[in-house]
């Protein structure tokens, strides 16, 4: 368990854990969990390890923190998928989202996939519970659309699971992404370029089937 409750934490206590995170984030990332030790979280976040172990006790619990806020971010853009919205439009914005996604946390990306890569020992729970219940939902919404003739007939949670395997590829694999693609369309207007084939993509193999 952490080294103080959140109700009784100070503003200089609440700035050391951001510190803290912020560093274990950077490790956690690159070595993943089991290559990740607590001395290298204190060194990259400039305190002592009995000043890290002040607030967690544990490297588990430095992990956990981190993969809660991870879960709640990579939800949000699902949580916002709307069944009285207009589906294509719901969609695009779902794929532009998660882009932006895989643009601005790369790290978090990486993380993840670590921890899927290892088995999600630490994780399993929110995978089976929170995610699970609401990637159920948000294929109901879509197996909504696809019952009111809105979006062909497909299956809705291989969609959820495509859609994240081809935005998240721009965070997990960026490396290869701008080696392939060169100087020249390597820069920032990678993600806008992808977003537009993503969009095509999906959105024209989703077009309801006249007749």
């Amino acid at each position: 368990m952490e080294g103080s409750t959140p109700r009784g934490r100070t503003r200089i206590q609440k700035e050391k854990r951001e510190v803290i995170l912020e560093a274990a984030l950077e490790v956690f990332s690159t070595n993943g969990f089991r290559g990740s030790t607590i001395d290298q979280i204190a060194e990259a976040a400039g305190m002592s390890k009995p000043n890290l172990l002040y607030y967690f006790r544990r490297k588990e619990d430095i992990h956990e923190t981190l993969m809660h806020r991870l879960l709640d971010t990579w939800l949000a853009p699902l949580k916002e998928l709307d069944n009285i919205g207009d589906p294509m439009t719901e969609l695009r914005s779902y794929i532009r989202r998660k882009l932006e996604m895989a643009r601005d946390y790369p790290r978090e990306s990486r993380l993840f996939a670590n921890e899927i890569l290892q088995g999600a020992p630490r994780i399993m729970p929110m995978l089976e519970g929170e995610l699970k219940e609401l990637v159920d939902e948000k294929a109901e919404v879509i197996k909504g659309w696809m019952r009111a003739g809105k979006i062909a007939r497909t299956d809705p949670w291989h969609l959820i699971f495509s859609i994240w395997a081809t935005t998240q590829h721009y965070a997990d694999f960026d490396v290869q992404v701008r080696a392939v693609l060169g100087p020249d369309r390597g820069g920032d207007g990678r993600f806008e370029d992808a977003a537009r084939f993503l969009e095509q993509l999906f959105l024209e193999g989703l077009k309801p089937k006249a007749g």
